[in-house]
């Protein structure tokens, strides 16, 4: 008798084990796969980070000083009019262009021609009338726009300012596009101290008074100082133990408390206002709620009317967010100050405008954001970095009546009140750096 073979499939329940299985595999790797991802885009950022650092001394060996943090154009002496002219000067016009930027130009706009970017350099440079460089399509341009562009914080409509520059962002984060006018996650260092971080126009379109230059002598630490003419020599610190940039977010619009920055009291040209961020870092957290189940993120209750204690409004102001404009100078745009710790909540003052304020790096890492050090070398800070006691009597800003006016006191021969941070971010203040970070 012959016998027959039989033929045996898996049973429903077998499948159901294998699926099972895989599924838990996959669950399992699935956190390993993520990490992997970030640890590259982490990697990334570092690298992009490395080049803007090239870009820097390849800058310096060329004109012997840093890009200008705050440079570009303005009125002749011969337009100049007493006084400070409006802010919005400069724009310029989609259909005539022309224009000035106001001296408001970032670190970020210098270093084009030296990370690869030199198409985008000759368009800012040197524009020509046949090219229609406006993001209206329909536009037809009559003239063309000034050498150096219009200025980037009012003017829009210039293609070169909207443009987002692949070296200039961090993998990580996760930002892009409109209400943004081409995003950087980095930004200048600035110093331990920001009063005095005037707008493009301290006096007379963009020439300063001597009352703020000796304010800015005072408590302008960092390596950039805006429109200032800066060189490696100035760093008596040295570059190895000094911050020449940081790694900051762009705002998502999600009430992060590191993006989405809350406007408190600054005072005037004449001096700080009492309780303001100028006297007290920790001002930011203390005048508006934070989300007690997410304490990375303001309360939702905050307004949003550009006033004191509200969020920026979400129409009348939407570009003027962290990171928002790579080609200002604006610190909310494009610096920060090693005054609060790197992750901290960030604010900006009030009748400073989008000049000044506890605003520290920020990043979409785990623990910490990058740091840039002034002979090229990129470090990772981690959150926990010594920042000094802060506290609202922190010593961090003293002024003195001359004739009226306000000068600063703060720093002139004294160490950072702010720790090894603090320390970090100052040029020539003889702190010696004696620990790792």
């Amino acid at each position: 008798m012959s016998r027959q073979k039989l033929e045996r499939g898996f049973t429903l329940v077998e499948l159901l084990v294998v699926i099972a299985i895989i599924g838990v595999l996959v669950g399992l790797l699935l956190p390993a796969v993520q990490a992997a991802r970030e640890a590259a885009r982490r990697m990334s950022c570092s690298n992009n980070f490395k080049q803007i650092g090239l870009a820097t001394h390849n800058y310096h060996a060329t004109y012997n000083q840093l890009p200008v943090q705050g440079g570009g154009t303005t009125l002749t002496t011969a337009s100049r009019t007493s006084g400070a002219a409006a802010y919005t000067d400069g724009n310029g016009n989609i259909n005539t262009g022309g224009g000035y930027n106001r001296l408001r130009l970032s670190y970020l706009v210098g270093l084009t021609p030296f990370i690869e970017q030199q198409a985008l350099w000759e368009q800012i440079s040197n524009p020509l009338n046949e090219n229609v460089f406006t993001i209206e399509d329909d536009t037809t341009m009559t003239g063309s726009w000034s050498p150096m562009g219009p200025n980037p914080g009012f003017q829009d409509a210039y293609v070169p300012w909207a443009t987002e520059v692949a070296a200039f962002r961090c993998p990580s984060d996760p930002g892009v596009g409109l209400p943004a006018i081409g995003r950087t996650n980095y930004a200048a260092c600035m110093g331990d101290g920001y009063f005095g971080i005037e707008r493009a126009n301290p006096a007379a379109n963009g020439h300063e008074w001597q009352t703020h230059a000796e304010r800015q002598r005072g408590t302008h630490r960092g390596i950039y100082v805006p429109r200032n003419k800066m060189r490696f020599r100035d760093v008596l610190d040295g570059l190895s133990n000094t911050i020449m940039g940081g790694e900051i977010i762009t705002d998502l619009g999600d009430l992060d408390t590191r993006g989405d920055l809350l406007r408190v009291t600054g005072g005037s040209t004449n001096g700080p206002s009492s309780g303001s961020a100028v006297f007290d870092p920790t001002v930011c957290t203390q005048n508006a709620a934070i989300d007690d189940a997410r304490p990375m993120f303001w309360d939702s209750t905050i307004p949003r009317n550009n006033g004191v204690n509200s969020l920026i409004n979400n129409t009348t102001a939407a570009g003027n967010r962290r990171g928002f404009r790579w080609a200002d100078c604006g610190p909310m745009f494009t610096g920060f100050f090693t005054v609060t710790p790197p992750n901290a909540p960030a604010c900006n003052m009030a009748y400073i405008s989008i000049e000044g304020g506890p605003m520290s790096v920020s990043s979409r890492h785990v623990g910490g954001a990058h740091v840039l050090m002034g002979d090229g070398a990129v470090k990772f800070v981690t959150d926990s970095i010594d920042a000094g006691t802060q506290t609202s009597s922190t010593p961090y800003y003293a002024v003195k009546a001359n004739n009226g006016a306000y000068v600063s006191e703060f720093g002139v021969g004294e160490g950072s009140p702010f720790g090894l941070w603090g320390s970090l971010g100052t040029r020539a203040s003889r702190e010696v750096i004696d620990e790792e970070f």
